[in-house]
């Protein structure tokens, strides 16, 4: 199967689910009554569910709203008109774009926009080589000397680079985040695990955080003056601990369940606010706190701002999703 424009923002909405629940493929296919292989595949873009009552399934124990459901819905919908679409055809369909009333309206694909940019360049270089009158070679200079490497995210195909995306202007968004010392598989998928990444950059170089890589992004990923080293997951371990000494072992517990210990993690919430940090700090409960999100990505003042909000009862009320972790954890 193709992956069309639309079976791969299906996918990428899938990935988001799973990610989130922080379950792997076997344990949420047990819970869905799927297998795991055909999850992973529904989730890679390699297929599309010919039934969506395993989709709904899948999204019901991900824990998904009645919000993301109805868009999930619309997403396979799509996907599945196209499921047997010809290679060709498939490329040029246009992902819709929304309009200010609420509709849609068709779009050029962006596959097409990347083959003319690359034809443009090489027909460029063809010119050079004849007004010229020697043989130049991509990656190297008039004696031979390597050529300055280009930037390929001022590529017109680069424009803005967003979440479903699979191309080389992702790989480059990545590299230049693994630069910047952030932890992510170099995988030319913008999913997830990347949105994260790219929100968290956004939010520590001062640019407008807004999970999509546009102008000051990449001006920013660029320039390298951004750091995204953080604590380890045994040092937040161990502050956790400090800071939360009547009862450390469930603090842990919650901390992990909220962000898998990564100072940092970033989740957004189906009505455009989001979560910052070790505990998941939301952006009301930051606004309480007299934080920003930039703060929230401190772990030392994560911390003690988590145990400012379980002071008010002495218990995690404030993490009612992380219940699981509760029942789990062992009492000293």
């Amino acid at each position: 199967m193709v992956a069309s424009p639309h079976a791969e923002k299906f996918a990428a909405c899938l990935r988001m689910l799973k990610d989130r629940s922080g379950r792997g493929y076997d344990r949420l296919g047990k819970e869905a009554g799927v297998s795991g292989s055909s999850l992973h595949r529904y989730c890679s873009g390699l297929s599309v569910p010919t039934d969506y009552r395993v989709v709904h399934a899948f999204a019901k124990v991900c824990g998904a709203s009645a919000e993301e459901l109805r868009e999930l819905h619309r997403l396979w919908a799509l996907a599945d008109t196209e499921r047997d679409v010809p290679a060709a055809t498939a490329e040029e369909i246009t992902p819709p774009e929304i309009t200010p009333d609420g509709t849609e309206k068709p779009r050029r694909s962006r596959m097409p926009e990347k083959l003319s940019s690359r034809v443009a360049v090489l027909a460029a270089v063809a010119a050079v080589v004849l007004v010229a009158g020697f043989v130049w070679l991509p990656g190297s200079g008039p004696a031979g000397e390597p050529a300055a490497k280009g930037k390929v995210l001022e590529s017109p195909a680069c424009a803005t680079v967003s979440m479903g995306e699979h191309d080389e202007c992702v790989r480059e968004v990545q590299n230049l985040l693994v630069r910047a010392k952030g932890r992510l598989a170099v995988d030319g998928d913008f999913g997830p695990e990347t949105l994260r990444r790219v929100t968290a950059f956004q939010v520590l170089a001062g640019v407008t955080a807004r999970g999509v890589v546009d102008e000051d992004t990449k001006k920013a990923l660029y320039a390298q003056k951004v750091s995204m080293t953080t604590w380890s997951p045994a040092e937040v371990t161990k502050r956790i601990r400090e800071v939360f000494v009547e009862d450390p072992d469930t603090a842990v517990a919650i901390a992990r369940c909220a962000s898998f210990l990564d100072p940092l993690w970033v989740l957004p919430n189906t009505n455009g606010s989001r979560n910052w940090g070790v505990f998941q700090i939301s952006d009301a409960r930051l606004r309480d706190l007299d934080g920003t999100p930039r703060r929230a990505f401190d772990p030392d003042w994560n911390i003690k701002a988590a145990h400012r909000l379980w002071s008010v009862r002495h218990d995690f009320h404030d993490w009612p999703s992380c219940e699981a972790a509760l029942k789990d954890t062992p009492k000293s």
